[in-house]
């Protein structure tokens, strides 16, 4: 089975809770999209709140990618720089796919659909996204066609005593 993907869904209810049982589940799992087991809803609510009031200004986009079953298996939000001078790329971040779908090539699905959800976006020519050190995201990540732009050693505290690297990666998409 594959994945079915929706660019911009409209976000009521079911697909804000769907979001944050993935998202919680990831971080329990020991995914790197911002938070170090365990964690329980109410922390990750306060960034879902975040990154969904950015998707109702306009400033972040969301990718959902669905599952046979219809539920929330997979997600990507993109986001234009603000910066004058580089909004010629957009940020690909909390690009997560839910553990019970892991080895099922949906991963790589999911990195299809956001480089496909951003050539349709006019005068972009990259994405760029940021992984965790130390869990080999950066080798899953050049697989997809990013590259490796950028490393900033042991930015990323989990833990006392355990720092890990915050690695740079994009995508030309021309």
């Amino acid at each position: 089975m594959t994945l079915t993907f929706t660019l911009d869904p409209a976000v009521g209810p079911a697909l804000r809770e769907g979001i944050l049982e993935l998202w919680t589940d990831v971080s329990n799992a020991g995914g790197a999209v911002g938070f170090v087991p365990p964690v329980t809803h109410d922390d990750v609510r306060p960034l879902l709140d975040k990154h969904l009031a950015g998707i109702a200004d306009g400033s972040c986009r969301l990718l959902v990618g669905r599952d046979e079953d219809g539920a929330v298996a997979a997600t990507a939000f993109l986001t234009h720089n603000t910066h004058r001078l580089q909004r010629h790329w957009l940020w690909a971040y909390t690009v997560m796919v839910h553990p019970r779908h892991q080895g099922k090539g949906y991963g790589r699905e999911l990195m299809a659909a956001t480089e496909a959800a951003a050539r349709s976006v006019e005068g972009i020519d990259a994405v760029r996204l940021t992984c965790r050190g130390g869990l080999g995201l950066e080798h899953f990540y050049s697989s997809c066609g990013y590259k490796e732009v950028g490393r900033v050693p042991g930015a990323i505290r989990v833990a006392p005593g355990d720092d890990r690297d915050d690695v740079v990666m994009l995508l030309p998409l021309h």
